[in-house]
């Protein structure tokens, strides 16, 4: 256990911000700090976003739609970093809740707001009608969600503790560690039988591929879940996602 003193007080207040390289990510409270436009480009899909894994799964999607020869998938992608610009009025209004990606389609007058990356991927696999196979639908909406609820939350948290923060404290690294093991095993598990998490390429896999191209970070070694390393090593070599993953932000290369 870590020698940290602090204890939490009866009635907690927000003095100051928390510190380190998130410092300006999340507040105790909702809503635009200052005034800020939010640029439109001349396509008709806007995407304000950086290239986290939520961001790189929706333009991973969006480069899959244009590949396969999709005119109306064109779109802009518009850089916001979280250092306090996803407090800015025009983000908000997108996204009440200030967190990238966030999504607007112009193609039909008045603009479809979406917020939310799974939202967002379900609102354009639908649309395209791409990437969301009837035949495997709620296999789809299976893996989406536990990519939504265990995959992003877990290993998100895993990179807090054992990438950006480490050696604070023993029995939170030994905790997230728990996680990520248990997660990869479960991804290891389905895909023994199967090439992709729900049968057929789909929202699912593109979700779920850029949190475990983030492996290094949660001290994985992939030789130990090789089911899970012969389906990534299958998705990065895709020319979509090969483009997807550094349309926002520093560029980078994909691990491997």
């Amino acid at each position: 256990m870590s020698n940290n003193s602090y204890i939490p007080p009866d009635v907690w207040k927000w003095d100051q911000e928390s510190g380190g390289i998130f410092a300006k990510t999340n507040r105790p409270i909702a809503g635009a700090t200052h005034q800020k436009i939010l640029p439109i480009g001349k396509h008709p899909l806007q995407l304000y976003s950086l290239a986290t894994p939520n961001g790189v799964k929706v333009t991973i999607l969006l480069e899959e739609l244009l590949a396969l020869g999709f005119e109306g998938a064109e779109y802009d992608a518009w850089l916001v970093k979280i250092d306090g610009n996803q407090f800015g009025s025009g983000f908000v209004e997108l996204n009440p809740n200030s967190k990238i990606p966030t999504f607007a389609d112009h193609s039909l007058g008045t603009p479809i707001r979406i917020f939310e990356s799974g939202a967002i991927m379900l609102y354009l696999a639908n649309k395209y009608n791409k990437f969301i196979p009837q035949k495997h639908y709620w296999e789809v909406i299976e893996w989406l969600v536990f990519q939504l609820s265990q995959v992003g939350p877990l290993l998100g948290q895993a990179h807090q503790f054992l990438f950006y923060y480490p050696n604070q404290d023993r029995f939170v690294e030994e905790k997230y560690i728990g996680y990520t093991k248990r997660i990869y095993q479960t991804l290891d598990n389905r895909l023994r039988n199967y090439q992709y998490l729900a049968t057929e390429y789909s929202i699912a896999d593109i979700s779920t591929w850029p949190w475990i191209a983030r492996f290094e970070r949660h001290r994985v070694s992939l030789i130990d879940y090789p089911n899970v390393l012969r389906w990534y090593n299958s998705i990065r070599k895709r020319s979509a996602v090969i483009k997807g993953y550094n349309v926002v932000g520093e560029k980078k290369e994909i691990p491997f």
